[in-house]
């Protein structure tokens, strides 16, 4: 494998291990905040891990409201991204639509409704007739409420990773792709250099946005991130003709069973409860019962319609469902944004922000120290809406 964006430097001043959205966001914001000499590294091509393997949902529709803010910034980014880094990223705003089927689900979702409008979401509560409206394909029996957000929607992952990527070597980044960090040696509490299948970088201070692999390199200098990989998968449909344009990212969430308008059909996926953890990332059919199941409860039209393609990737999970973002305690200058249990993406662009300023030493526009890596020691707080 050829390795690109020049030879692995001898010096930086902080290395990015991981270059999907949260690395390549990481690495544009502090070369744009004039920090020098910023390295990422990637064992493969950029985006080439779980980014490219993202449903590719934007929304701000979540229970908690650091996870809230974090998804707010994100679409304020994803809507203003074309212009502000001359790339298309294919921005739908066709909204998310969450179907719901008990009582408990909404009197949550009412509850997270009302923090997310006061937190400037303009989400709402609607009627099952009215979801009906906006997704036809659906089927209602047994729905009875649902909760739907016109800003949030899709895009894609690939062109954000470009985006980023492009204007972070504008601003002096570099970014070295098909090189492996191999390790992260440490003086004491001191970072010192990061090892890669390329060569040694002095530096003292790393950035882990590893994604599902992050565990191992918090284990190298002794810091527990405890983030699990679980494969999950998706297929995209063969063309629907009379698929309206503006179909929203339509979610059975007593279920998991999700779709979205992909080209000119749909993507399709949901949760397999069977999948155990681990790094597989082949395609199965193992999972393709339940989502029939779910398919013919909710939406069995598409019971009927061809299976294009299909693909496998990894969500990052932490026991409670939110991201790890911080700084560790027991060793200097080693920084992580990582574990955002599949929504990594959608809060790629404020993770960037969020690491610049920790780096920097400034207060971030949240406070993210419900996230550190260190909470799961006194209890934490569950985040509730995840598909």
């Amino acid at each position: 494998m050829t390795r690109t964006g020049g030879d692995v430097p001898s010096r930086a001043s902080v290395v990015i291990i991981g270059g999907g959205v949260i690395g390549v966001s990481i690495a544009y914001h502090l070369a744009a905040a004039d920090v020098p000499g910023v390295v990422l590294v990637d064992k493969g091509a950029l985006g080439s891990g779980s980014t490219s393997k993202a449903a590719g949902g934007v929304r701000a529709q979540f229970s908690d409201r650091i996870n809230i803010l974090l998804g707010l910034r994100g679409l304020e980014t994803f809507t203003r991204f074309r212009e502000r880094f001359d790339q298309e990223i294919d921005l739908h705003q066709v909204g998310y639509l969450f179907l719901l089927d008990s009582a408990e689900s909404v009197s949550a979702f009412e509850q997270n409704v009302a923090l997310q409008n006061e937190l400037g979401v303009p989400s709402r509560m609607i009627s099952v007739s009215e979801a009906k409206r906006m997704s036809p394909l659906i089927e209602t029996d047994g729905l009875l409420a649902a909760a739907y957000s016109p800003k949030d929607g899709h895009c894609t992952p690939e062109s954000v990773v470009l985006g980023y990527a492009t204007a972070a070597r504008r601003h002096g980044a570099r970014l070295v792709v098909n090189c492996e960090a191999t390790g992260v040696e440490t003086d004491g509490s001191r970072i010192v250099a990061v090892d890669t299948d390329g060569g040694r970088i002095e530096t003292d201070a790393v950035v882990c946005a590893a994604g599902a692999w992050s565990r191992q390199i918090g284990e190298w200098v002794g810091v527990d991130l405890p983030v699990t990989p679980l494969r999950r998968q998706v297929l995209v449909t063969e063309p629907m003709p009379d698929l309206a344009p503006d179909t929203p990212f339509t979610i059975d969430f007593g279920a998991s069973f999700y779709f979205h308008r992909e080209g000119r059909g749909l993507l399709l996926g949901m949760s397999d409860p069977d999948e155990a953890p681990g790094f597989k990332l082949t395609r199965t059919d193992s999972w393709l019962p339940g989502l029939g199941e779910a398919m013919a409860r909710r939406a069995p039209g598409l019971l009927d319609v061809g299976v294009a393609s299909g693909w496998a990737g990894l969500y990052e999970l932490t026991p409670d469902h939110n991201a790890l973002i911080g700084e560790a305690r027991g060793v200097s200058r080693f920084l992580y944004a990582t574990g955002f249990s599949g929504h990594g993406f959608m809060m790629g662009p404020a993770a960037g922000e969020v690491m610049r300023d920790l780096y920097l030493g400034v207060r971030p526009f949240v406070d993210i120290s419900g996230l550190h890596a260190d909470r799961f020691a006194a209890g934490s707080r569950p985040e509730l809406n995840i598909v």
